[in-house]
């Protein structure tokens, strides 16, 4: 049977093409690519060797939980940055959080909303003033709906070798 081997690309759709370029390229370092000759609004970026970022400006409509998760390299910088731009948004899955393997785990609101979630390796060294900031709640997000299905285990982590 043939399977999926990896994400090439993840495509977010953006109100604002040049706001939301400027905070991927500015904010979280991405490098811009050639993107294709299409004839509506797009830039490509990549993330690594293997994966990349595609914008495309539509008018549609963003989801509330749903996100995409990127590892960044200094978390707290990342914090404070994010926090000093008012776009950390505690309210589809709760405050910064550390997760039990260790990361930091935040989610933050793109230019056009899109929800991106924003976390660390299990190791990375963590300011300690963050554990102090409001922005932080210890434990895992507890939703209150008492629905336990789906694969879940105690040994769960984000980052897999």
């Amino acid at each position: 049977m043939a399977k999926a081997i990896g994400i090439n690309h993840v495509a977010l759709v953006v109100s604002n093409l040049e706001a939301a370029c400027e905070f991927y390229e500015k904010e979280l370092g991405l490098e811009v690519i050639p993107a294709f000759l299409f004839d509506y609004p797009t830039a490509f970026f990549k993330i690594n060797e293997t994966q990349q970022l595609h914008l495309t400006e539509w008018d549609d409509v963003f989801s509330f939980r749903g996100h995409v998760c990127m590892q960044v390299d200094d978390i707290n910088a990342i914090f404070w940055r994010m926090k000093e731009l008012g776009v950390v948004d505690t309210s589809p899955w709760g405050k910064v959080r550390q997760l039990p393997d260790g990361p930091i785990q935040m989610f933050v609101r793109d230019p056009s909303g899109n929800l991106l979630e924003l976390s660390c390796k299990p190791g990375s060294e963590i300011d300690p003033a963050i554990f102090e900031d409001e922005l932080f709640q210890a434990g895992i997000y507890v939703s209150g709906r008492n629905d336990f299905r789906g694969y879940k285990s105690k040994d769960a982590t984000l980052y897999h070798n």
